[in-house]
């Protein structure tokens, strides 16, 4: 695996007038939890969609894991987990089936018993999805990112939709992942969600990456005091009102 696990230079996506992404420079190690964070609309899905070549940037350059992922696109994306900010899901299949297409289509070994079990819907693994809450159907997209044992996950608002406890679950799979080898990049505007879970945060405000580092070193830097919140910390560097959602979701 790459020293890096993504590394963008002067990445930028404009979409006529407004400048979504401007001149992102990104470096994450390829054993590090690396938090994406900023209100919506700040350019972080456009970002991920960048590094997933959903969208083409305007400028610049990205590599993940080592390669290109407009010339290595499915070598990357074999080597990689993703959790989308928009998913679809098919109503009528189970979520064993949603499980075994991810396996097929990786030519992988896992156990849909096993993943499901992992995110808590071991007891509706033959359900149908569209007798899912939102809260079900992000535990079964999570699911479905780690299939592959992946060298690096992307999960963009993974904590969307979740209750307290699903929340804490997330946290604990991102740590395990980790611990096994795999680098974590995730986006969030629940700032208060990040702190527990992060080695490093980049603070990205209106496409422009604005503060990176340890949570700790970037309070110093700012002066916002050791006992400073991650909302004071966003405020200090952006100069303005941290317009986020804090609450911890709906997971019914």
């Amino acid at each position: 695996m790459s020293d890096v696990a993504i590394r963008t230079e002067g990445l930028s996506k404009q979409y006529g007038s407004t400048v979504a992404v401007d001149d992102l420079d990104l470096a994450v190690e390829g054993d590090e939890i690396y938090g994406f964070l900023g209100p919506n609309g700040a350019g972080k899905s456009t970002t991920i969609g960048m590094l997933m070549d959903y969208v083409r940037p305007t400028s610049g350059r990205i590599r993940v894991l080592g390669g290109d992922p407009r010339d290595d696109l499915v070598d990357v994306h074999d080597r990689l987990g993703v959790l989308p900010d928009r998913y679809s899901l098919y109503d009528d299949l189970t979520a064993r089936r949603h499980l075994r297409l991810i396996i097929d289509t990786k030519r992988a070994g896992d156990s849909p018993e096993a993943l499901l079990a992992r995110v808590g819907l071991e007891d509706v693994i033959d359900q149908a999805v569209g007798t899912f809450s939102q809260g079900m159907e992000q535990r079964l997209a999570l699911a479905m990112a780690l299939v592959g044992e992946p060298d690096l996950l992307v999960l963009d608002e993974p904590f969307t939709g979740l209750d307290p406890h699903g929340v804490r679950k997330a946290r604990e799979i991102v740590h395990e992942e980790n611990d096994r080898g795999a680098a974590v990049f995730f986006s969030s505007h629940v700032l208060g969600q990040v702190e527990p879970v992060c080695d490093r945060v980049g603070i990205l405000h209106e496409g422009r990456l604005v503060a990176e580092g340890a949570i700790d070193d970037l309070r110093g830097e700012s002066g916002v005091g050791p006992d400073a919140t991650v909302e004071d910390l966003f405020v200090s560097v952006t100069d303005g009102p941290a317009t986020v959602d804090e609450t911890e979701g709906v997971d019914r």
